[in-house]
């Protein structure tokens, strides 16, 4: 038997495994598929730099047309009606809306916005938005040191208080960070993302900051809405490479470093102490009442899983069996790991209702003969959601599945070189065309929906 063969995975079949009420969506980011870059008003963003430094981005390319999603919404949120969707989760582009991070609120941004949340509430789906997915206004980089400056906390607050106001009364959810780990670390630590800082202590000023301004965001809008408030936080589960003390000590750090330093001030009020003494001097700056702060009540807890790390003892990773493969990116396939880390979170946390905000494979895609297998993909989503059908079983509360992305993008500092989209998009004519995971997902809605 092929497992790979789409009639073999039954989108029917798997469909039944999940409550009537359960959500089918996908998301995208404003930075990876609106383009229109430096458009009606919009202030250039940290990526838009980010991608004009040499050597940073692997195929040298930018963010100025991407998808060109700014004029071509309404074609989207088509394809979105088109597959069934319930829900469709967007970011907002802070420069776009406020070129300069403070100050003038940019009229003709909002515009779009209000045009795209239209659009899909006319389309009988449920828009889902997060204010934070990485494309800070350059002009806050410059002039006050960004997400490195305690200032910007106020600013992001504000910024969430506007949106909030203007556009909750039509959302179904707000976010206000998605993966603040990766905002810290690959943006401050690592320097793989803008602005590419390379430094541990100021990631780890830049993650408190990203709390606090979290904290304070939700705070901010619920004075002006009642629409339900969250995070989205990505977890990669940390595991030994061998069953060696040295290893699990260097697994559980990472986890406090991955998981628990963002789980645990929302949560339990507190950063991780293995995880403080671990960094030593390195630790952030933390002021009275801080903590307070970040601990706000939340509606939801987004979650965005793709894989797995196995840590040795010297502290670096090493890559994994493969027992089912690995995606484009280089990702070890584990949907039991995915399980296994719903359930401990469900146990460990309590969470609010949790809902999967990203989960997706990129893959080799082409088009071939007027389509684009990727069974590949498909095989990847079905066992994600038998894990994601097994958790529930065992007491994770999720509530809705969006998977990561709905269009083929600009894949940060990897370019265009990686595609996860259930559409191919040729970026040269910007023609969009159904993969094969697109009609499966497609085919599982329609099966969930028949038993509403």
């Amino acid at each position: 038997m092929n497992l790979l063969d789409p009639d073999h995975l039954d989108a029917a079949g798997l469909a039944q495994a999940f409550p009537a009420n359960f959500l089918w969506g996908t998301a995208t980011s404003a930075a990876q598929i609106e383009g229109a870059a430096f458009e009606d008003g919009k202030g250039p963003s940290i990526w838009d730099a980010f991608c004009r430094q040499p050597g940073r981005i692997n195929d040298a390319s930018n963010i100025d047309i991407a998808c060109d999603h700014y004029h071509r919404f309404r074609e989207d949120v088509a394809l979105m009606k088109g597959m069934g969707l319930d829900c469709y989760r967007f970011s907002l582009s802070w420069p776009r809306v406020q070129p300069l991070g403070q100050g003038a609120w940019n009229e003709a941004g909002f515009a779009f916005y209000d045009r795209l949340v239209d659009a899909l509430l006319e389309a009988g789906i449920q828009p889902h938005a997060t204010l934070y997915h990485w494309d800070l206004p350059q002009a806050l980089d410059e002039t006050i040191g960004g997400w490195l400056s305690r200032d910007i906390v106020g600013h992001f607050a504000d910024y969430a208080r506007e949106v909030a106001r203007r556009l909750g009364d039509r959302l179904a959810s707000i976010a206000t960070h998605n993966e603040p780990w990766c905002t810290a670390t690959l943006g401050y630590e690592t320097a793989q993302f803008a602005p590419g800082h390379k430094s541990r202590s100021e990631s780890l000023q830049v993650a408190h900051h990203l709390m606090l301004s979290h904290g304070d965001a939700i705070a901010a809008m619920r004075t002006v809405t009642k629409t339900k408030l969250g995070i989205v936080l990505n977890h990669t589960p940390s595991f030994p490479a061998t069953p060696t003390e040295a290893d699990r000590r260097a697994a559980r750090i990472d986890d406090g470093l991955n998981v628990r330093w963002y789980m645990d001030p929302i949560f339990r009020g507190a950063y991780p102490q293995d995880a403080i003494d671990f960094v030593g001097a390195d630790a952030p700056q933390v002021e009275a009442g801080d903590l307070e702060r970040i601990r706000q009540p939340l509606d939801f807890l987004g979650l965005n899983f793709y894989t797995r790390s196995l840590f040795a003892a010297d502290g670096k990773t090493v890559k994994g069996p493969g027992k089912r493969g690995f995606s484009d990116m280089g990702w070890e396939i584990v949907p039991e790991v995915f399980a296994q880390h719903l359930v401990r979170l469900a146990r460990e946390y309590s969470p609010p209702p949790m809902y999967i905000t990203e989960n997706g494979m990129a893959n080799a895609d082409r088009v071939v003969d007027g389509r684009v297998p990727d069974a590949q993909r498909i095989a990847y989503v079905h066992s994600h959601l038998q894990a994601l059908a097994t958790a529930m079983s065992l007491g994770a509360d999720v509530r809705g599945y969006f998977y990561w992305s709905m269009l083929d993008n600009f894949e940060w500092n990897s370019g265009y070189l990686k595609r996860f989209g259930l559409f191919h998009v040729d970026y040269d004519t910007q023609q969009r065309v159904a993969k094969d995971s697109a009609h499966w997902y497609r085919d599982l809605i329609s099966a969930h929906r028949a038993r509403r």
